[in-house]
């Protein structure tokens, strides 16, 4: 099994509405507080199954006020709008960055499917 990149750095900016994490293999990644918002692995968001995953709506100017690590494996994000159940793991994290232009296009896409926006709060 090869290396798991590791993160190297953590840096909050723009007021926290941006997530800056760059790993030791040079990967660099800038994640906006929104998509981590949207895409938080809590249970509270993702469900316990593919049928009870949320689409989170109204979180355009959401902002990240803390970054708490757990153990040596991940970080809890705090949101300003009181979440702050999601475990973003090193892996969890990297692949977010990889994929962030898809997961922000496809999240566009079910708001619109489901009747919400950016600017409005509300789930389905």
């Amino acid at each position: 099994m090869g290396h798991e990149p590791w993160p190297t750095e953590f840096r909050l900016s723009e007021g926290g509405r941006l997530l800056n994490v760059a790993f030791d293999d040079g990967a660099r990644f800038v994640l906006s507080a929104e998509l981590l918002r949207t895409q938080s692995p809590s249970a509270e968001v993702q469900g316990h199954s593919a049928q009870e995953r949320k689409t989170v709506g109204g979180k355009r100017n959401v902002a990240i006020i803390a970054v708490a690590p757990v153990g040596n494996y991940a970080v809890r994000l705090d949101f300003d709008d009181m979440h702050r159940t999601g475990i973003y793991t090193w892996r969890y994290l990297r692949e977010l960055g990889e994929t962030a232009t898809q997961r922000f296009d496809a999240y566009l896409k079910e708001l619109a499917a489901k009747g919400l926006d950016r600017d409005r709060p509300g789930e389905r």
